[in-house]
């Protein structure tokens, strides 16, 4: 019998796999072939050590187009091995080392390729991937935020949304997240390195200062509304299955997320970890969010309930697409809400089409 811990991931998270670089068929192998959650990393690491070969391969034999797609997808089957693999430390640090090892290679293979950017925040460092599109600049630029358990190495799929339509992207790992998740906590305020990843980029040449959104998802659908409440300069968010007080969702949420979110919050136990969980909250905070507002959220998400969208937009004002299938992260109904969000973007920014 599967382990209910590995059915879970599948049954919460199998649509967002394959919509953000898994191909169906890897999926349905590496997964139908798990019945411990003990053995989820390394399934998923040997798949990816597949895929980062051919990378490789391709690399040496100047086929560098074919290397830049091959390593990208190895990054983000290396995530997907420690997404929220928080059992064994260890094994899940290799894996995300793996990831990022693949992206940064990758990177300026890709089509239009990108750059490592390092941001000094605090003790450590926000490290995030910048990539422009193909038209002269200055770009507006459109920086991805990241939720509990995804990374940078993850969002390919969603840059190229924002990137076809001439916008630059900078997908960051923020506190507690991604290369950042060992030095630096989950924190509540997100305004502040909010503004510090604001700071660093409007400084960019070919950025233009007067016209960066924010997209975020899941947790990061909280963090981009909340960085929005505080740092006036944003000029459009986008938050996706978020939720308003974090708090209120920890005790319905499934193990492996509240054992995530104590880890990479660095709780001691999950009774701290839930006071933790509170501190993150929009209360008093969402009516102060200036920029247009797009809250995009499902009916059928089992992971943050669709009353939070709804509380959000009521004391934002802000525009809510509630999706009557959508699950978490709503990527099972995917094409009633990310082309419509990019072109919202667009708008937002004053894109003009090429």
């Amino acid at each position: 019998m599967s382990d209910e811990r590995v059915e879970s991931a599948i049954a919460h998270w199998g649509p967002r796999f394959t919509t953000n670089g898994v191909a169906v068929a890897d999926f349905e192998t590496i997964t139908g072939g798990l019945s411990r959650w003990e053995d989820w990393c390394g399934a998923w690491s040997a798949a990816a050590g597949e895929h980062e070969e051919l990378g490789r391969i391709a690399i040496a034999q100047e086929r560098l187009r074919s290397a830049g797609s091959h390593l990208a997808q190895a990054a983000a089957y290396y995530h997907f091995a420690k997404f929220v693999f928080v059992d064994d430390l260890d094994q899940m640090r290799t894996a995300h080392q793996a990831a990022v090892r693949c992206m940064t290679d990758a990177l300026g293979l890709l089509d239009p390729p990108g750059e490592r950017v390092e941001i000094p925040f605090e003790s450590s460092r926000l490290v995030g991937n910048l990539r422009r599109p193909k038209r002269p600049g200055p770009h507006p630029l459109v920086v991805l935020v990241p939720g509990l358990d995804s990374a940078k190495e993850e969002f390919g799929s969603t840059e190229a949304l924002f990137l076809d339509r001439g916008m630059a992207t900078f997908s960051v790992d923020g506190p507690g997240q991604g290369e950042a998740e060992y030095d630096l906590a989950i924190r509540g305020d997100w305004e502040v390195p909010g503004r510090a990843i604001l700071d660093y980029l409007s400084k960019i040449s070919d950025i233009d200062p007067d016209r960066v959104g924010v997209w975020g998802v899941s947790l990061g659908g909280y963090y981009a509304p909340r960085w929005a409440s505080g740092d006036p300069r944003l000029k459009a968010c986008i938050a996706l299955a978020g939720p308003f007080d974090f708090g209120e969702c920890f005790p319905l949420a499934p193990d492996l997320t509240r054992n995530a979110f104590r880890v990479r919050s660095k709780s001691a136990d999950l009774d701290t970890a839930a006071e933790r969980a509170a501190t993150l909250t929009l209360a008093g905070r969402a009516g102060e969010i200036s920029c247009p507002l797009l809250i995009v959220f499902g009916k059928r998400d089992r992971l943050i309930p669709w009353q939070q969208g709804q509380r959000l937009a009521d004391e934002s004002g802000g525009e809510l697409l509630m999706l009557a299938r959508g699950n978490h992260g709503c990527m099972n109904v995917a094409a009633f809400h990310r082309q419509y969000s990019a072109d919202w973007m667009a708008a937002r920014l004053g894109v003009r089409p090429a």
